[in-house]
């Protein structure tokens, strides 16, 4: 059974979202054969970390994402340059490593930079943590 961490982070301009990420390469694994494609994928840019993904609102896109809860989910993953994308981009082959991916269009691809590590981003969603066990299959 795979073990999941939910984070919530409320937003001034709307409601509540959603971030979740695995506890480790296996877990990952997971999360990425069951993400939706609306999801938004976290990682540190040509390094091993850990996966963060936010769960958008209804409608919303990449553009949408308020520059506060993208850098909470930055601050997650790593203080580096972080990679994000939509979860329909991420590419699993049967040739990867375990939690090794790739994208379909690498112009997709979001850069964001973490000039310095906030650890009082990182100590409020560590508040918000709560580890769940879905069934992701579902």
């Amino acid at each position: 059974m795979i073990m999941v961490f939910y984070f919530t982070r409320s937003s001034v301009n709307s409601s509540a979202y959603t971030i979740y990420m695995g506890k480790d390469k296996y877990e990952n694994e997971d999360l990425i054969k069951h993400g939706w494609p609306e999801d938004i994928w976290f990682h540190v840019d040509k390094l091993s970390s850990a996966h963060v993904y936010l769960r958008l609102h209804k409608g919303e896109n990449i553009e949408d994402i308020p520059k506060e809860v993208l850098m909470d989910c930055a601050h997650l993953v790593k203080a580096n340059s972080i990679e994000g994308c939509k979860m329909n981009n991420v590419n699993k082959t049967a040739d990867m490593d375990v939690g090794q991916i790739g994208f379909h269009r690498q112009k997709d691809v979001k850069i964001v930079t973490v000039e310095k590590k906030v650890n009082e981003i990182v100590s409020r969603l560590e508040k918000t943590k709560v580890e769940r066990f879905p069934d992701l299959a579902a």
